[in-house]
């Protein structure tokens, strides 16, 4: 149950109520919802039910089956002509989402953590999650949930019995990161890197860095920043409200990595150095594969330390974490081995998934698509992932997407020996007629593009095959 009452919801969202006939509000007064969601499918007994016309459907057109599944109450724009539950109307309901979540998170003593950066977010924030688990209670963001509605929903997950929510917040254009900051108010903020991306919107690098550090307005004054140490853009960030950010990753920073061994698809072990309060180092595993999980992992090691966990309990929740679908998820078909990173793509995470793959045995396929969002340098990081590919010694290439034509001729332009594969495709459906007589059996197979490309269902195609 949430700590809100139906009427604050109310207050909260400057709505106008309307009853069912012969109610009072004195009836409703000290009711509080289960749960709050803009999705008619997820309601349940006692939630209140957001109903917005969005570009596919109008949720006011579902109000009869929510209230029928036991809504308490109906936030919505256009009243129904026979209210038989509280129903508030507002001018936006996906304002009025907003401000319920704001005036809810004012209201809750929770510690928030917010991840911020332009790559392995959804990772950090599993990690620090792991993490912190060992010694709290943490709630986590869900799926793509790293936007204002999607924080909102989140902020109106928080219930009284978690003490540490660990969320991702994520932005494409300059302002949003200062609205997601005094939405959330992170106690503390995680800065993964500083990349190419959402540059159609930032510009260039310095664009990003200027839009993300807009959460420092917002976070706690006396909260805690935790800096990738090796971002050259991270780099020149000095104290935030006074106080020197905690840096991972390069040696005698206040988190390092020595003797790191990469075992591929199978993850890494390294020998992790702290040096905040009392110095102690020791040998940790991370499951999740790929080198660039090393420096994850430092980060929410940096976070354990923060909130007093131990060398043991940061190293067990390291180890315990696992991947995500969508995001360097290895899965084994018995045929095939699948490296499923589709959940989205940038020139630096493209790189950082073609050197994961560069590690693994045997033949090595990669099937990439567009990256969206990248502004006026689209073709020429498209370019530069095709010829990158083609370096790191990839035998099968296929190339999928408007945007991908560049990235095809770049590496058609790069072949290093007659025994790479290049192939290129207009659609998902193209690539899904030819890809069965592409592979082999012990392939290891990379798919990764940007969301919309829907990869997923590459993947999903991938691990029915026999």
């Amino acid at each position: 149950m949430l700590n809100l009452e139906l009427i604050n919801a109310v207050d909260a969202c400057g709505g106008e109520i309307y009853l069912p006939k012969g109610k009072t509000i004195e009836e409703y007064s000290n009711l509080r919802p289960e749960g709050v969601v803009l999705d008619s499918r997820e309601v349940k007994m006692n939630y209140i039910f957001v109903a917005y016309k969005g570009e596919r459907v109008d949720g006011h057109d579902f109000i009869p089956q929510v209230i029928e599944k036991g809504a308490m109450a109906i936030v919505c724009e256009k009243v129904p002509k026979d209210v038989t539950c509280p129903c508030i109307k507002v001018d936006d309901s996906l304002k009025a989402l907003i401000d319920i979540a704001s005036y809810y998170r004012e209201k809750m003593d929770i510690i928030t953590v917010g991840i911020v950066g332009s790559v392995g977010k959804t990772s950090t924030k599993e990690l620090v999650a792991g993490v912190l688990s060992q010694k709290y209670r943490v709630m986590k963001g869900l799926g793509n949930h790293n936007n204002l509605l999607g924080l909102s929903l989140e902020i109106l997950r928080l219930t009284s019995d978690i003490d540490i929510a660990v969320l991702e917040m994520g932005i494409s254009d300059f302002g949003e990161m200062k609205r997601l900051a005094k939405l959330v108010r992170p106690n503390t903020v995680v800065f993964t890197n500083i990349g190419e991306c959402h540059l159609e919107f930032l510009g260039d690098r310095d664009g990003v860095l200027k839009a993300k550090t807009e959460c420092f307005e917002y976070m706690d004054p006396k909260g805690y920043v935790v800096l990738n140490g090796l971002d050259d853009k991270l780099a020149t960030i000095g104290e935030v409200h006074g106080k020197k950010p905690l840096r991972c990753g390069a040696k005698e920073q206040d988190v390092y990595a020595e003797d790191v061994k990469v075992s591929g698809v199978y993850g890494s072990t390294f020998t992790m150095n702290i040096n905040i309060g009392e110095k102690e180092c020791g040998k940790v595993h991370i499951s999740m594969p790929g080198a660039h999980m090393v420096g994850n992992a430092l980060e929410a090691a940096a976070v354990g330390k923060i909130y007093g966990l131990t060398f043991d309990e940061i190293s067990k929740g390291i180890e315990e974490t696992k991947s995500l679908p969508g995001r360097s998820n290895v899965i084994d078909t018995g045929r095939y081995l699948i490296i499923d990173d589709c959940y989205n793509a940038n020139g630096a995470s493209m790189r950082a998934a073609i050197d994961l793959l560069s590690t693994a045995n045997g033949r090595k396929v990669a099937i990439l698509g567009d990256m969206y969002e990248l502004g006026e340098r689209s073709e020429e990081i498209h370019r530069e992932t095709g010829a990158y590919a083609v370096s790191k010694g990839i035998e099968v290439l296929a190339l999928v997407g408007k945007n991908s034509k560049s990235m095809y001729e770049a590496a058609m332009g790069s072949l290093m020996c007659e025994m790479q594969s290049i192939s290129y495709f207009e659609t998902v459906d193209e690539l899904k007629k030819r890809l069965p007589s592409m592979l082999e059996e012990s392939d290891t197979i990379l798919v990764k593009a940007s969301h919309g490309m829907n990869f997923a269902s590459v993947v999903d195609f991938l691990s029915k095959l026999s």
